[in-house]
C-alpha cells in the first residue's frame, strides 16, 4: 500500500493501472475464498494451506519479474489465490481443533489479531527495504515456501465428514463477476457512460445473477444460501462486507493520500498507517476479554462505529493538523481491532461445524469483495475528505445493519459459552 506510487512509477501506470496494482490482489481472494474452502473440507485442510502457500509464493516470483502492469496485477491475483486458501484453511483447523468453548473464542481472536499484525508489518517491511521494490516480492515467496514446509511437518489433517465437491459453475460465474465488476468502477472514473463501463456492468449483473441461480440449484453449492437466513451468519458476511469497503478501502489510499497532500514519504506514511494496523492487532489480542460482557455481534457492531468516528477526524487534514490524522488512525485501529476479532469467531460458530472452512471463506469472500470494490470507489473519489465522508457513512450503515441482525440465540450466547 506504502509503495504503490513506486510500483506504478516503475511500471509506467496510470491512476486506473494503480487502481489494478491496489484491488488486484482482493480480485483473487474474493474469487477463491469459497473454493477453497470446498476443497479444504474435501481434500484436507492442511493440504490447502500447504498448496496455498505455494500458489502465494508463485504469485509472488510472477509479480517480481514483471515487465508491465498487466503481468504485476496477473501475479497479484495469483497471490490473492493462494491467500485465499491459507486463509479458508487456517480458520477450518481452528473450528477443527476447538470446536466449541473459551479456547474456539481465544484461538480465532488470534488469528483476527494476526491479520491486524500481518496488515501492521507489511507496509513497514516494504518501505524499510526500498530501492527496489521487487526486493519484498521475493522475500514473500521464500517465506511462503517456509511456510509451506513448517505447515506440512507441523499442522495435524483434517476434513470435514460430509466433504463437498468443488463448485466450479459457481468459481467461474463468481470470479468473473467479480472481475467485471471492479473493473466497471475502475474504469468508471473516465466516464459512467461510456460503451465498455456499461458492459462490464452488465456482464457483472449477468454472472452474479447466474452465481446466484447455480447455487440454488446445486446439489452441494459453493455457498449455501440458506446459511444467510441465520441472523449471526448475515451479521458476519455483512460486517466484513462492510469492512472491505469502509476500511481497508480507506486504509489502502490513505497512504498514497498522505504523500501527495502531505509529503510524507513511503516509509513516512507506513509509520503513520502501523498507528491504525498496530492498534487493531494489540486490540483483537485482548478483545475476547469483552466477549462476556457485550456480545460478539455488539462488539462487531461498536468496532464499525469507532471506525466512521475514526475516519471523521481525517476530514480536512493538512500539515497543520498531523495530530488529527494519528488520533483519527488510533480510534479507527481500536475498531478495527474489535472488528476483526469479532469476524473471525462470528464466522467460526455461526455456522454448523461441517461447514466451518464454507463459513469462514463467505465471511473473507465478502471481506475482499468488499475491499476490491471500496478500492475502486475511494481512489475514484480522488481526495481524502470526501473518501473519508463515504467511508464514515458506509461503516456507519454497516453497524446498524449488524446490529438489527438479532440471532433467536441471545447475543450473550457467545458470552456465555466462553465464560465456562
Amino acid at each position: 500500500m506504502a509503495t504503490v506510487r513506486i510500483i506504478g512509477g516503475a511500471l509506467h501506470a496510470g491512476t486506473a493501472g494503480q487502481t489494478w496494482i491496489l484491488g488486484s490482489i482482493s480480485i483473487g481472494l474474493a474469487a477463491f475464498l469459497l473454493a477453497a474452502g470446498a476443497l479444504a473440507d474435501d481434500y484436507g485442510r492442511r493440504r490447502v494451506f500447504v498448496l496455498g502457500a505455494l500458489v502465494l509464493a508463485l504469485g509472488s516470483v510472477v509479480s517480481a519479474v514483471a515487465p508491465n502492469v498487466t503481468v504485476f496485477v496477473l501475479g497479484r491475483i495469483i497471490q490473492g489465490m493462494g491467500s485465499a486458501a491459507i486463509l479458508a484453511a487456517s480458520l477450518g483447523l481452528i473450528g477443527h481443533e476447538f470446536p466449541s468453548g473459551p479456547e474456539r473464542a481465544h484461538a480465532t481472536g488470534l488469528w483476527g489479531a494476526a491479520v491486524g499484525g500481518g496488515i501492521f508489518l507489511g507496509p513497514l517491511l516494504t518501505s524499510l527495504i526500498g530501492g527496489d521494490w521487487s526486493v519484498s516480492y521475493w522475500l514473500i515467496a521464500v517465506v511462503s515456501v517456509a511456510l509451506a514446509l513448517w505447515a506440512n511437518a507441523a499442522l495435524v489433517e483434517s476434513r470435514s465428514h460430509t466433504p463437498r465437491r468443488v463448485d466450479l459453475p459457481g468459481v467461474i460465474t463468481l470470479g468473473s463477476g467479480i472481475a467485471f465488476l471492479v473493473a466497471a468502477l475502475t474504469e468508471g472514473r473516465g466516464g459512467w457512460f461510456r460503451t465498455e463501463v456499461l458492459l462490464f456492468l452488465l456482464a457483472a449483473v449477468i454472472l452474479l445473477g447466474l452465481f446466484v441461480i447455480a447455487e440454488r440449484r446445486s446439489a452441494e453449492p459453493m455457498l449455501d444460501l440458506g446459511l444467510l437466513r441465520r441472523p449471526a451468519f448475515l451479521a458476519s458476511v455483512l460486517g466484513a462486507l462492510v469492512t472491505g469497503i469502509a476500511v481497508i478501502g480507506l486504509m489502502s489510499y490513505l497512504p498514497g493520500a498522505t504523500q501527495r497532500t502531505l509529503g510524507f514519504s513511503p516509509l513516512g506514511s507506513a509509520v503513520i498507517l502501523g498507528v491504525w494496523s498496530g492498534l487493531s492487532f494489540v486490540v483483537a489480542l485482548q478483545s475476547k476479554k469483552l466477549i462476556h460482557r457485550i456480545g460478539i455481534r455488539h462488539q462487531l457492531a461498536g468496532g464499525l462505529v469507532l471506525c466512521a468516528i475514526g475516519a471523521l477526524f481525517l476530514i480536512g487534514i493538512g500539515p497543520s493538523a498531523i495530530w488529527r490524522l494519528v488520533l483519527g488512525l488510533a480510534i479507527a485501529g481500536v475498531g478495527s481491532g474489535f472488528v476483526n476479532a469479532s469476524l473471525a469467531g462470528l464466522a467460526v460458530q455461526s455456522v454448523p461445524a461441517g461447514q466451518v472452512s464454507m463459513g469462514s471463506g463467505a465471511n473473507n469472500t465478502a471481506r475482499y469483495l468488499g475491499s476490491s470494490l471500496g478500492i475502486a470507489v475511494i481512489v475514484g473519489i480522488g481526495a481524502l475528505t470526501p473518501a473519508a465522508i463515504v467511508s464514515a457513512v458506509v461503516a456507519v450503515l454497516g453497524a446498524v445493519a449488524v446490529y438489527l441482525c438479532r440471532d433467536r440465540v441471545p447475543n450473550t450466547a457467545v458470552a456465555v459459552t466462553a465464560s465456562r
